[in-house]
């Protein structure tokens, strides 16, 4: 069974900065897409970014001036950079995985895929 572990989360000030990780194991080598998600208080759950083994990323266009997605495969770590956090920012931040190329509807097909128990990021004065 696949299992994914998210860490890096925490609580910092408005224009700090987290590296969030999510480890990956369980799974035989193949290729597959990973992606970040979050979920803000009251909201609905919210793709942020994606990533393919071949290193082609997609990101949902708010995420894409701060964010930084992008993977170590020798260490099977998928990465999550931000930069310049604000309130609003303040989410459950989870990682996502499944077999296959990420494709342009990977928030949506994710859904069905394997998830970790996500990583609270909180972002206050």
């Amino acid at each position: 069974q696949v299992q994914l572990t998210e860490s890096g989360g925490g609580s910092v000030q408005p224009g700090g900065s987290l590296r969030l990780s999510c480890v990956g194991s369980g799974a035989p080598e193949s290729k597959n897409c990973m992606a970040w998600f979050r979920q803000a208080p009251g909201k609905e759950r919210e793709g942020v970014a994606a990533i393919d083994n071949d290193g082609r990323t997609s990101y949902v266009d708010s995420m894409k001036r701060r964010f930084t997605i992008s993977e170590d495969t020798i260490k099977n770590t998928l990465y999550l950079q931000m930069h310049d956090l604000q309130p609003e920012d303040t989410a459950m931040y989870y990682c996502a995985a499944d077999f296959g190329v990420c494709g342009d509807t990977w928030a949506e097909r994710l859904r069905q895929g394997y998830w970790g128990q996500g990583t609270q990021v909180t972002v206050s004065s």
